[in-house]
């Protein structure tokens, strides 16, 4: 399940350690409203004796945002994007979403306007998904990998794989990067992520495919990180 909540925030930038760095909490709250076991169970332990967290979440997109070199600028028209492959993580984080009015991100207050489900069409493979934020992975000696780098399909398919596992899937796949963004580096509570946007192409089993729409590709998906458009 993917869905959407429609936001407003003030004329004025949104520091940089706050873009990313506190979407996992902003996770946490959501499920919460509904079901605190649930939220503490995933923060604390993960999901089906793994340590993942599966749900997907955008950091906040501002339309129409006055430009400013070196600033991540909000504005009154804003959206934010959540999806998990789990039904019950999904109804629970949509559930406290639209019992929400407000989003407390970091220092900001955002004023919920609405939410919306985000349908999908039924995945095909192969396919070609983009993300709109960062994919983040990690190669030997824990060091970041940006998609032009040698061993950034292989980690990329070991997280793949792992997901697939965790969510009883065939985790067979192959994929290709099609082009790739700058890299971007963001403050998150517990350190740094590195990673850079990228389109793909991925042929995989198509409910694969269909749960990393919802999920999102690479580490860190609870931040923000991998968010496919």
């Amino acid at each position: 399940m993917r869905f959407y909540a429609d936001v407003s925030g003030p004329t004025a930038p949104l520091p940089w350690k706050y873009v990313h760095g506190v979407a996992h909490a902003v996770v946490y709250g959501l499920i919460a409203d509904q079901a605190p076991a649930l939220a503490t169970h995933l923060h604390d332990a993960g999901w089906q004796q793994s340590s993942l967290k599966p749900v997907g979440i955008s950091p906040p997109v501002f339309s129409d945002a006055p430009k400013k070199r070196s600033a991540y600028m909000m504005s009154p028209n804003g959206r934010i994007w959540f999806g998990s492959p789990i039904p019950t993580l999904a109804g629970n984080l949509l559930a406290g979403l639209i019992s929400r009015r407000e989003l407390r991100w970091g220092p900001v207050t955002l004023t919920v306007k609405g939410a919306q489900l985000e349908p999908l069409a039924a995945p095909e493979s192969p396919a070609v998904l983009e993300t709109r934020s960062p994919i983040v992975v990690k190669g030997e000696e824990d060091r970041y990998l940006l998609p032009d780098d040698a061993g950034f399909v292989p980690a990329l398919l070991a997280n793949i794989r792992h997901k697939a596992d965790v969510l009883g899937l065939p985790g067979d796949a192959e994929l290709e990067v099609l082009s790739a963004g700058p890299r971007r580096r963001y403050e998150v509570a517990n350190g740094i992520r590195i990673g850079a946007t990228a389109k793909i192409r991925l042929t995989a089993d198509p409910r694969l495919i269909g749960a990393l729409r919802e999920w999102g590709l690479g580490l860190s998906n609870i931040q923000g990180f991998g968010w496919v458009r």
